[in-house]
Formats: structure tokens, sequence, C-alpha cells
């Protein structure tokens, strides 16, 4: 019933600027949070970036200042627009939905999109 579309994800040059989808359906009105996370191989699940069911944004230090998060409602998308994007930003990125706001806690999310996929060359 809960679905999430992590779209967007791409190839990209160091110093450039790469906007992420994720679509959301089947969620309650003004239920849950929606955050971004990442994920390499071998690696614990980042988060970076959470908007609430208030529309307040949260950002990890990793990415405040290059990474915004927005939301539109009509479309019931969730953007993630990165800025100034470097090698160490490869991974796979995904959205999820949150009871609560948060950018520590994985756990704490019910339902995960597939992933997108982000390269970034040197």
């Amino acid at each position: 019933e809960v679905q999430l579309q992590a779209s967007g994800g791409g190839l990209v040059q160091t110093g450039g600027s790469l906007r992420l989808s994720c679509a959301v359906s089947g969620i309650g009105t003004g239920h849950y949070a929606i955050g971004w996370f990442r994920q390499v191989p071998g690696k614990e699940r980042e988060g970076l970036s959470c908007i609430g069911v208030s529309g307040a944004t949260h950002y990890s230090d990793t990415v405040k200042g290059r990474f915004a998060v927005s939301e539109d409602n009509a479309k019931s998308t969730v953007y993630l627009q990165m800025n100034s994007l470097k090698p160490e930003d490869t991974a796979v990125y995904y959205c999820g939905a949150a009871l609560f706001c948060s950018t520590t806690s994985p756990e704490g999310y019910d339902y995960w999109g597939q992933g997108t996929l982000v390269t970034v060359s040197s």
C-alpha cells in the first residue's frame, strides 16, 4: 500500500548538482516525516536530511550547506537538491517515511523506497 519511489540519480562531475525526487503514496496526509539516507556497500545507512510534517527541515553536518530538502505537496513529492557534489557523495540514496523526523536513526523509519544511485566522478 505504502510506496516511496526514489529517482533522479545518475553520473555527475565533482562540483556539480543533482536533484533527487521521492514520490510518496499510500501514507495518511500530514502524518509522516520524509528522510533522505545514503548507503555504500559494507557501510551503515547514513542520514542526510529530513522534512517533518510541519515542513521543518533538518540536516546532518556532512551535507549542511550543500544539500536542501523541499516538498511539493500537490505532487506528493519530496526533493533533495544536492550541490557542490564530491566523490565521497557517491552512494545509493534512499528516501524513507517515519513518524518523527530524524537523520540519525534509520531504524525509526517504517517505509523505504528502492534507492537511486548517485555517482560523482573526479
